[in-house]
């Protein structure tokens, strides 16, 4: 976000809090227009008007005012959607977490409106039940797009392209898909996996057989995902 800008209002997502002081409280935030710390100061009383406005797992609506310092300060807050249903199943916690501090370590000096976007989806998906192989997935993958590290779903190893009457396992040493008699994806999967990378999270999870496909998916979206 452009520290030219004195006073703006955003759309944003916590990624990590850290207390300060007392009563403060730092705050990483994800925005449409990048990665963001903000000083919320006294949100940490009782009486705060900021509090119900910058909480974890929740899409927030912040007013920011840049000053000559790092931090910027946030101003006004309000909630706009809490992922409440996260905060029920310890697994999507550790996921949602994981995530978010994923982003917050990618994101650091980029303006790529995309972190948001995925942050945005993955919380939506895991509030509304989708299964945490599909949602995890989904974000790995995207992330290797973003961040220019994206998989070739297209031609194998030797260059030849993906047919669809050929299985592929995926050769970790050449980071690329190698065919196999018998090999673990086949059309099906990777059909998946480009859908993952070209539409939103609520498309995918519409695909028939996706809950079935995604566990398999989701190694190789693990082993990929080491290159960032």
């Amino acid at each position: 976000m452009s520290k030219n800008i004195v006073d703006t209002r955003t759309l944003a997502i916590v990624l990590r809090r850290t207390n300060y002081g007392e009563a403060d409280r730092i705050l990483n935030l994800i925005t449409p227009d990048g990665k963001v710390s903000a000083m919320a100061r006294g949100v940490r009383k009782a009486k705060s008007k900021l509090a119900g406005g910058v909480e974890m797992f929740s899409l927030v609506e912040l007013n920011l005012h840049f000053g000559k310092g790092e931090l910027a300060t946030v101003t006004g807050a309000r909630m706009v959607k809490y992922y409440g249903a996260i905060l029920a199943d310890y697994n999507r916690i550790e996921l949602a977490s994981m995530m978010l501090r994923k982003i917050n370590t990618v994101a650091e000096g980029t303006n790529a409106a995309d972190y948001f976007e995925i942050a945005r989806e993955c919380l939506d998906g895991l509030n509304s039940g989708m299964s945490l192989a599909l949602v995890e997935s989904w974000f790995l993958f995207n992330l290797l797009k973003v961040s220019g590290e994206e998989m070739n779903l297209y031609r194998d190893g030797l260059g030849d392209k993906l047919r669809e009457d050929a299985k592929y396992y995926y050769d970790v040493n050449e980071m690329a898909f190698m065919p196999k008699m018998g090999g673990e994806f086949g059309v099906d999967e990777i059909k998946l996996m480009r859908l993952m990378v070209s539409a939103k999270l609520q498309i995918v999870s519409k695909v028939k057989n996706v809950d079935e496909m995604a566990p398999g998916i989701l190694r190789l979206a693990r082993v990929a995902s080491k290159m960032i």
